[in-house]
């Protein structure tokens, strides 16, 4: 599939090809969450009350302790925008270094990609946050979709996904990926404890996570695909001269 998304752009440069992909799957990814996000709000949440799953939001905050409370913050923490742009940044830097830069340009704009996609949605969608006693000062009309398990996902899920494609042993790569699910059932879990956002939210941020994820893998593929057709070519021309 790759190469013929590859070739289709002819003798494009690699990063021009990914660039090409990468935001024409933004777009994509965006169309997408908004038409979920109106779904949502204008559809299911009036014909079927508690489709959202608020009643879970409300037995949360009927059982919080100060201990998770104290692990709920920490979750939210692990996937906000202080550390995740610091883990994510700090990674590029070390591929960079390496030289890898495909995998660097992965690790930045699949947390990008996940960033604007998030953005965009908020813009269009508006959907009012849990009813319980909220621990966080945030803007109460921006429940859908939950950017912090979105963001999870595109690096924490990112990172073991660039970590398996080198493990040979299955143990390890079941072991990378049971992290990853855990670290974002956390983040989601946390974010309902502190009345941030209903079951439906995070599965919306489940989608873009997972959606960004998959177009940085195409585009990354789309780049070395259009690298090889320019090194064939070259190789061609360079033999009939």
């Amino acid at each position: 599939m790759v190469e013929k998304v590859a070739g289709a752009f002819g003798g494009l440069h690699p990063v021009l090809a990914f660039l090409v992909v990468m935001l024409a799957g933004l777009a994509t990814i965006a169309g997408l969450s908004i038409g979920c996000g109106l779904l949502v709000t204008h559809v299911v949440e009036h014909t079927w009350p508690g489709a959202s799953g608020e009643a879970f939001d409300v037995w949360l905050a009927g059982h919080r302790t100060a201990t998770r409370t104290d692990g709920s913050l920490i979750g939210s923490i692990v996937a906000g925008g202080v550390v995740l742009p610091i883990v994510a940044g700090t990674l590029a830097i070390a591929c960079a270094l390496l030289r890898r830069w495909r995998l660097a340009a992965f690790i930045v704009f699949a947390l990008g990609v996940e960033s604007a996609a998030y953005r965009v949605t908020t813009l269009v969608v508006h959907s009012h946050r849990p009813r319980v006693p909220r621990l966080e000062s945030l803007p109460v009309n921006a429940s859908y979709p939950s950017g912090h398990t979105a963001a999870s996902i595109a690096v924490y899920g990112g990172i073991v996904l660039l970590l398996t494609s080198r493990f040979t042993n299955s143990v390890l790569r079941a072991s990378a990926w049971a992290f990853a699910v855990a670290m974002v059932a956390f983040v989601a879990l946390a974010r309902m404890y502190r009345g941030m956002h209903h079951p439906l939210d995070v599965a919306g941020g489940v989608v873009i996570g997972i959606a960004s994820l998959t177009v940085l893998v195409l585009a990354c593929r789309t780049a070395d695909a259009a690298a090889g057709l320019r090194e064939q070519r070259g190789a061609r021309v360079g033999g009939r001269t």
